[in-house]
């Protein structure tokens, strides 16, 4: 059968690429043309448009960008025509994927949605149209399932990719790690500014002005696999800092604690059990309009899975050097390292075990078997 799968941003590509290699032991003879990266591209099938020519974030970069938006969105739906797929496949990155699968909808494609659209967040009036446009939804965290059945549409909660992702991964040599890249023996405090330049921008240099507070401890910036060395290099130059890109698992698995954008990597620092403060900072237009239509208590998904302030969340005005010193201050406090520690574990409890692309690939071979 012929797949298509239209994935945007680091994050949809790891958990494509995985959700490709569960469709290829399903479905041996799966023929898959994607949107994506690196990652899927080296499980196989044929890429069509790599995510870092289509990397526009925000509201007033949308607007700025707006031609070229709507020419990818064009040119998809241009390819899936010709390619004539027996399901499309979207995955998270909702701005492009709903405009797509409103299109194919109409022109009688199977739709299947992996990593529901934040709707729970925001405008959640769009859950008509999902309901509309999307035959099958596959959400990975579980408070989304009751989210839905509100609006009675029915959806399968799969778990969460990130759990095999994190467990399936070879355990790194400490002290092969530290000697490769000159880490030396001091505690490990990562920063994870993001992987846009707009919010590495605006995240970064006040994550940086904590390294003379902090001489016990050796920060390392984890570089994005989107972003030269040369970008983060403006930030990072004449600051006792390291640097290593493409490798942020190994480095939080070896992090003492860790300064996080908001964003998936929150919920990858928990299931790394590494203590952590999230941070957000947009630019006062994005923030004012994000303020009026997000109605969530909390940002970060380790707090919002769990409903409760696990971690410390700086946003906008509160994300200051002074803030952020006095938190990073606490959680290396080992008395609420002990309750993060046990608030983590509930938290991959909750989540759900493992296999959420081998259940996901199940279903959507199934579901094609059957019609």
């Amino acid at each position: 059968m012929k797949y298509y799968i239209l994935a945007g941003e680091a994050s949809g590509d790891l958990h494509g690429a995985n959700l490709m290699k569960a469709l290829f032991k399903e479905d041996p003879e799966a023929d898959i043309r994607f949107w994506g990266g690196d990652l899927m591209q080296n499980v196989g099938g044929t890429l069509v448009t790599h995510y870092k020519e289509r990397a526009i974030m925000g509201f007033v970069e949308v607007l700025l960008n707006l031609k070229k938006a709507l020419n990818f969105i064009k040119s998809c739906k241009k390819d899936i025509a010709k390619y004539n797929p027996d399901v499309i496949i979207f995955i998270d990155n909702s701005g492009f994927n709903l405009r797509i699968a409103k299109w194919a909808k109409k022109n009688n494609f199977k739709t299947n949605y992996y990593i529901s659209p934040q709707v729970w967040a925001s405008r959640p009036g769009r859950v008509e149209s999902i309901k509309r446009d999307i035959d099958n939804m596959f959400v990975i965290l579980p408070f989304e399932k009751d989210f839905y059945s509100k609006f009675n549409y029915t959806v399968n909660f799969v778990g969460h990719p990130l759990i095999d992702g994190i467990e399936g991964r070879k355990q790194v040599d400490e002290h092969e790690f530290r000697k490769k890249h000159h880490l030396g023996s001091k505690k490990i405090i990562a920063l994870l500014p993001g992987s846009r330049k707009q919010e590495i921008s605006k995240m970064l240099s006040v994550m940086l002005s904590l390294t003379d507070d902090f001489s016990n401890y050796q920060f390392v910036v984890a570089g994005a696999p989107s972003q030269s060395y040369e970008f983060y290099q403006e930030f990072i130059k004449n600051k006792n800092v390291s640097f290593i890109s493409n490798k942020t698992y190994d480095l939080l698995s070896i992090s003492y604690a860790a300064l996080v954008t908001s964003g998936t990597a929150t919920l990858e620092a928990a299931l790394f059990k590494v203590p952590q403060v999230v941070c957000y900072k947009g630019s006062n237009i994005e923030y004012q309009i994000a303020k009026r239509i997000i109605t969530l208590d909390y940002i970060s998904l380790v707090n919002l899975i769990m409903n409760k302030e696990v971690v410390t969340e700086l946003i906008q005005n509160d994300f200051t050097k002074e803030k952020l010193k006095q938190e990073l201050f606490r959680i290396l406090d080992s008395t609420h390292r002990e309750q993060l520690f046990l608030d983590y574990f509930d938290l991959e409890k909750v989540l759900g075990g493992k296999g959420a692309s081998e259940k996901t690939a199940k279903l959507i071979v199934d579901g094609l078997k059957n019609d």
